[in-house]
C-alpha cells in the first residue's frame, strides 16, 4: 500500500488569505502608457481595416521613448501632428469665412467690422486649441506641472504682447484710433509728419506717411502717450500760413490778395471760407496770416501751404506788393581813438593826391 502526498501548490499559486489584497506572487511591471490616449483608437481602427495597414502601424509604434510610465512612439508623434495640421488648417478656413461674412455686414462700420473680426479669431483660435487637445486625447491635468511656469511666462515674456492686444481691441472698442485716421508722427530726429493709418494688428498700428514711409507703432504707446488725431470727430483740418508784407504796402488791397489767393487752390474749401487776419507789426515788415480749411490731410499740409504760396506770390507781382527783406540801421558810437583814426585816414589820403 502505497501513500501519495498531495501536491503541493506552487507560489504562484497559492490564494491570498481572507481580507488580505495582495499575495506572495511576483507582480508584473506596469506597461508604460502611450503619450496620447488617441494612439489606441487608431490602432483598433486601422487593424480591424487592414493587415497591412496593422503592421505599418505596428512598426511605427514600436520605434519609441519611454519616460518613466509614459511611452511616446513615432506613431503618437505623426498622429499629433496631422491633428495639429488639420486644426489649423480648419481654424484658419473657419476665420476666413467669418472675416468674409462679416465685410458683408452693411450695417457694421469699418471700425466696429475690424474689432468683431479680431474677437471672432480669438474665440475660434481658442476653441480650435480645445478641440485639439480633445482630439489627441490629452489629459489637461497632466500639464497641471507646467501651469506656474506657462504662468510666469506670459507674466514677464508676454506683458507687452498681451497689454498690445488689449489695447487694439479698447482702442476699437472707443473708436479713438480707427482704420483711415491721419495722425502726427514724429520721427527718431524730433521730425513731425502727418501719416494715414492703414491697418490696426495685434501687436501694433500701421502708419504710412507722405513720402510711402510705414511706422509700426505699439498699439500700448497710443493708450499711454498723447496723440494728434487730425481726423477724429472730422476730416476738415485748418491750416495756417503766415505772410509778411512791407509796410508802404495797401493793407485792403493785401487782404483781398490773401484771400483770392487761397480760394484759387483746388484742395481749399470755399466753407468755412478762408479768411486772412492781420497779427501784428514786425520789424521790417507787416504780418498777415491766412487761415484756411481742406477735407483731406492724408494728401499732405506741406503741398497745400506751397500752393497758396505761389498763388500769392503771382498776385504779389501782379499788383506791385513788395515782400520785404530784413532791414537794420547801424549807429556807431564816437571816441577819441576812433577820431584819431579817421583823421590820420584824411591825412594819409591828401598826401597821396598831393604827391
Amino acid at each position: 500500500m502505497t501513500t501519495s502526498t498531495p501536491p503541493v501548490p506552487a507560489p504562484s499559486e497559492t490564494p491570498a488569505p481572507p481580507g488580505q489584497a495582495w499575495s506572495l506572487a511576483e507582480e508584473a511591471p506596469p506597461k508604460a502608457q502611450d503619450a496620447l490616449a488617441a494612439t489606441e483608437g487608431f490602432k483598433e481602427t486601422v487593424s480591424s481595416q487592414s493587415e497591412t495597414a496593422a503592421s505599418v502601424i505596428d512598426t511605427l509604434d514600436a520605434w519609441a521613448l519611454t519616460f518613466g510610465e509614459t511611452r511616446f512612439s513615432l506613431l503618437d508623434g505623426l498622429i499629433a501632428l496631422s491633428v495639429i495640421l488639420l486644426v489649423i488648417l480648419v481654424a484658419w478656413t473657419i476665420t476666413r469665412f467669418a472675416a468674409s461674412l462679416l465685410k458683408r455686414a452693411t450695417r457694421l462700420d469699418d471700425t466696429q467690422r475690424l474689432l468683431s473680426q479680431k474677437i471672432s479669431a480669438i474665440f475660434i483660435w481658442a476653441a480650435a486649441f480645445f478641440i485639439g487637445i480633445d482630439m489627441l486625447g490629452i489629459d489637461l491635468t497632466a500639464l497641471a506641472v507646467f501651469s506656474g511656469a506657462f504662468g510666469l511666462a506670459i507674466g514677464f515674456g508676454l506683458q507687452k504682447t498681451f497689454g498690445n492686444l488689449i489695447a487694439g481691441i479698447i482702442l476699437l472698442m472707443d473708436k479713438s484710433i480707427k482704420p483711415g485716421d491721419v495722425i502726427s508722427v514724429t520721427d527718431q530726429a524730433g521730425q513731425e509728419s502727418f501719416g494715414q493709418i492703414r491697418k490696426i494688428g495685434i501687436r501694433a498700428i500701421s502708419v504710412v506717411t507722405r513720402d510711402r514711409t510705414e511706422y509700426l507703432i505699439p498699439n500700448e504707446n497710443l493708450m499711454i502717450n498723447q496723440v494728434v488725431n487730425w481726423s477724429y470727430s472730422s476730416r476738415d483740418v485748418r491750416v495756417k500760413v503766415p505772410v509778411g508784407v512791407s509796410y508802404e504796402m495797401d493793407m485792403d488791397l493785401v487782404e483781398e490778395l490773401l484771400l483770392q489767393a487761397a480760394k484759387d487752390t483746388p484742395r481749399v474749401l470755399n466753407t468755412p471760407e478762408p479768411r486772412a487776419f492781420m497779427v501784428g507789426f514786425g520789424d521790417s515788415s507787416v504780418d498777415f496770416e491766412i487761415r484756411f480749411w481742406i477735407d483731406d490731410p492724408e494728401e499732405g499740409m506741406g503741398n497745400v501751404r506751397s500752393d497758396v504760396l505761389k498763388r500769392m506770390w503771382k498776385l504779389f507781382l501782379e499788383h506791385d506788393i513788395e515782400i520785404p527783406f530784413p532791414q537794420r540801421d547801424l549807429h556807431i558810437r564816437t571816441s577819441k581813438q576812433f577820431d584819431q583814426l579817421i583823421e590820420a585816414l584824411h591825412a594819409r589820403e591828401d598826401s597821396r593826391s598831393k604827391s
